[in-house]
């Protein structure tokens, strides 16, 4: 019987150094989606990738489900097996429902009731459906995780307070620089958690912000709201000496900065410090630049004091949504404990329905050439009467001599 199975590689058990080794480019996402999919037993894949978590989603119609799992994960990033098994974590069947709605929920990140995760969770159901490697129970489970998450948000606070992991990297900045407002920030790429960094930046009065990515016009419409200068990453090694506080949110595959750049812009900047702020999988400066003088590079994995000094109002919040959690999860397994009897209704509509088309056709051919009428219609409806319910009586007496076998001994003897 096919089980639900999800593999996770997160922040709580694996550090960035291997985070970032398992991360999915999201152009390869499609590829991997459809690669998974063809291996034997895999019935439905999602993948989901993250800064904070790599976690594949499945449903399997095999007992080794973790195996299979392990093994594509291993295969695909090129990490031998020793590498990686201490930092896997697997959840199957109800400890699976119950992680998904966590995640969908903020309570599994590393800011609790962040809410980007969602859409991140969505923007994967939306590339496996795209790739078409959703099942009918693999798509209910997103569908449950949604709709889970939304009632947590509207009957818990989980999510009121302005904790998130932008929010966090800018409260680490004011760590370091008492007086953000006259800093200059230079912020690489252009996605929902460098934006929501230029808002939080643009709150504590911060005026001279850069935002650098590799399509301008994206770096542009976000420029644009916080009255920022946009420059394209061909450009920005000219002018990251003028950066006091960099932080980097890419796509790239492989570091844009390097210890060889921010050498040459410290020299510039007559070794006035920099701060930079690495919240990228895989990540976007290369951990040397950490050794260098008046260089202070922190990762997304540094964020972990700033979060539990902001969370404390949260942790009773998520009592709250994990009672929700639980309360929905019963729905979820009602509707898959009667899937076997959807398909088997199914399945007898389709042979109901070939046994209607096979009837009425044989009449036509009778009254096309030139058959009494009347008699072709009592045949038709003394043929579908008869086949329809030559299954269903079948069905019916195997189920009632099974029960007789069952309850051998228990029946009186009529005949005595």
């Amino acid at each position: 019987m096919s089980r639900i199975a999800i593999l996770s590689v997160n922040h709580a058990q694996a550090p960035v150094a291997v985070r970032e080794r398992v991360a999915f480019a999201p152009n390869l996402l499609t590829n991997e989606l459809q690669k998974l999919n063809t291996i034997d037993g895999v019935e439905a894949c999602v993948i989901l990738s993250t800064c904070n978590r790599s976690e594949i989603y499945a449903v399997i119609e095999d007992k080794n489900a973790k195996e299979i799992l392990s093994s594509y994960l291993s295969q695909t990033h090129n990490i031998p097996r020793a590498e990686i098994d201490p930092y896997l974590v697997y959840f199957e069947a109800d400890d699976a429902l119950s992680h998904i709605c966590n995640v969908a929920c903020g309570l599994d990140s590393l800011v609790l009731g962040e809410p980007q995760i969602l859409g991140q969770l969505k923007d994967a159901y939306h590339a496996a459906k795209l790739a078409t490697t959703l099942d009918k129970k693999l798509e209910k489970l997103f569908q449950h995780a949604f709709s889970t998450a939304k009632k947590v948000r509207t009957d818990t606070q989980i999510g009121s307070s302005p904790v998130s992991i932008a929010y966090c990297a800018v409260k680490l900045s004011e760590k370091i620089f008492t007086d953000l407002s006259e800093q200059t920030v230079l912020l690489i790429g252009a996605g929902e958690m460098i934006e929501l960094c230029a808002q939080h930046l643009n709150q504590k009065g911060v005026r001279n912000m850069i935002v650098a990515n590799r399509t301008i016009e994206n770096a542009q419409k976000i420029a644009d709201q916080y009255g920022a200068q946009s420059v394209s990453l061909k450009q920005f090694s000219s002018i990251i000496h003028e950066a006091d506080i960099i932080i980097s949110s890419t796509a790239a595959s492989i570091p844009i900065i390097g210890k060889g750049l921010i050498e040459s812009a410290l020299k510039q900047r007559k070794h006035k410090p920099m701060f930079m702020l690495d919240i990228a999988i895989p990540r976007d400066i290369e951990p040397e630049v950490g050794q260098l003088d008046d260089a202070y590079l922190y990762t997304i994995d540094d964020l972990e004091q700033v979060v539990s000094d902001n969370i404390g109002s949260r942790e009773k919040e998520k009592v709250l949504a994990q009672e929700i959690i639980i309360k929905q999860s019963q729905v979820f397994n009602q509707w898959l404990s009667i899937l076997p009897n959807e398909q088997l209704i199914q399945n007898y509509r389709t042979n109901v329905n070939q046994i209607k088309s096979g009837a009425v056709e044989d009449a036509l051919k009778r009254l096309k050439n030139g058959g009494d009428s009347e008699q072709i219609i009592k045949k038709l409806a003394d043929q579908l009467t008869n086949k329809i319910l030559h299954t269903t009586f079948k069905n019916i007496k195997q189920t009632s001599l099974t029960g007789l076998d069952q309850c051998e001994g228990c029946i009186p003897n009529i005949k005595k």
